[in-house]
């Protein structure tokens, strides 16, 4: 029989695997705020629940259960050798095998894998999908590179990777930086080094190879699903509303259309050297040519279509929305960012990037009454769907593309009823960060312990 432990215990025990946190990982910052994001949301049920205190799940939790670094030589078209770092972090596997991406950046160190493959243990568990968490990557930048340089890269980095990795160990996808080719490359290179056409060990593949439908649009489209059921909670919806879309990648341009498509009219897009504002509405064949076809920057699209403005700097989210979709980065949305928001009557943020606002802002959007989706649920589409991927894989199968979207909206919308309703049984409506967090620690809590002291 479980005894209710007090009222502080789930404080006291938070703060003490914080502090044991600190301690050890001081020079990992979003490692540290994520985990701290996650813990601060987990008192309630642990006060409540004095059998995910016992056996240290928590720290097992925290804790990851693998992590990889290996050297990455390659060389480049001019003959010269660089020397790059690899990460892969298999964190949880208690739902099944380790499943996140894999990002190739130079901000890319131990800490941001860590942070994402923490994050992506509960995203994974939210998504109903019997997979675990993991997260990897490298410091290298594919930008301005050849892809012939790039296709180096990749096989050197998977000559390492591969004996890490497998469709019932470690299944690994793309992230920023990586994204068909990047998976392509990866995908012959374990082909040719294994001896199998093992299509399940990566996701995100080309439609001729084992990709799915809709994986390259799944995680900006889920985010639209994910903030539809928010508005729908409050009996409203995308129709007529304006929306801001931070970044100009995938998770960005998809997020845009489906938003679009669903009557909202998208004003502002970014990237790394300012955004542009376009009142009538972002022409996303144009950004799509921009971007993706010339690998230009955001301000061409201004030069190319006069009734735009482009801002050099500055920060996306003075421009005034219904809408946020912060799609870019981790922490891009300030408290500054946040209060002009609401100031200019924001009504919903729904998170398409890794962790993208501070914790500051997010309590300056929970304090206004902004529907907020955090990331783990909100952009849980991505995953979603490359665990779709994996089941055609493992049946040899093909689906089509209104099948698989219909299928991301049902899990998207399954996502956010498991988020409302547990926010709501632990005291806390309407509160979608804490809702995310407590159902996806129960999930893979409740399994660990079934499993024992592993």
């Amino acid at each position: 029989m479980t005894t209710r432990p007090p009222e502080d215990h789930g404080l006291r025990l938070t703060a003490k695997v914080f502090s044991d946190i600190e301690r050890r990982d001081y020079d990992q910052p979003e490692f540290r705020q994520a985990v701290h994001e996650v813990l601060e949301s987990l008192e309630p049920a642990l006060e409540r629940h004095g059998e995910y205190v016992d056996g240290r799940v928590l720290e097992r939790l925290c804790e990851p259960e693998r992590q990889i670094i290996f050297r990455v030589p390659w060389t480049d078209d001019s003959g010269d050798v660089h020397v790059n770092r690899g990460f892969r972090v298999e964190f949880n596997s208690a739902l099944g095998p380790y499943k996140g991406g894999l990002r190739f950046h130079p901000s890319v160190d131990l800490g941001i894998v860590k942070f994402l493959g923490f994050e992506q243990i509960f995203k994974n568990a939210l998504t109903g999908l019997p997979i675990g968490g993991g997260k990897g990557g490298s410091d290298f930048d594919p930008k301005g590179r050849s892809d012939s340089e790039v296709m180096r890269f990749c096989q050197s980095f998977m000559t390492e990777l591969h004996r890490h990795i497998g469709e019932y160990t470690d299944v690994p996808a793309g992230d920023i930086g990586v994204g068909r080719r990047e998976i392509g490359y990866l995908f012959g290179q374990y082909k040719r080094i294994t001896n199998r056409y093992e299509s399940g060990v990566l996701t995100g593949k080309g439609l001729n190879w084992g990709g799915s439908q809709v994986r390259t649009e799944a995680t900006g489209y889920g985010t639209v699903y994910f903030v539809g059921e928010m508005l729908r909670e409050r009996g409203e919806d995308f129709d007529g509303r304006r929306v801001v879309v931070s970044g100009s990648g995938n998770v960005a341009v998809y997020a845009a259309q489906k938003a679009a498509e669903l009557g909202g009219t998208v004003v502002a897009m970014s990237d790394s050297a300012g955004y542009i504002v376009d009142d009538s509405g972002i022409d996303l064949d144009l950004v799509r040519d921009i971007k993706e076809t010339r690998a230009g920057r955001i301000s061409e699209y201004a030069d190319r279509l006069g009734r735009a403005k482009h801002v050099d700097g500055g920060s996306i989210w003075d421009v005034p929305c219904d809408i946020a979709l912060p799609c870019a980065t981790q922490n891009e949305l300030d408290r500054r960012s946040a209060e002009t928001l609401v100031g200019n009557g924001v009504t919903a943020v729904g998170e398409g990037a890794n962790m993208p606002t501070t914790p500051a802002a997010v309590k300056v959007f929970s304090d206004a009454g902004v529907a907020f989706g955090p990331g783990k649920a909100a952009n849980a589409g991505g995953v979603a769907t490359s665990g779709l991927e994996m089941q055609q894989n493992a049946s040899r199968d093909s689906w089509h593309f209104d099948y698989t979207d219909r299928r991301l909206s049902e899990i998207m919308a399954d996502i956010h009823t498991m988020c409302r309703e547990t926010a709501e049984t632990y005291g806390a409506p309407g509160n979608y960060v804490l809702g995310a967090n407590i159902a996806g620690f129960v999930k893979v809590a409740d399994t660990m312990r079934e499993l024992g002291v592993i």
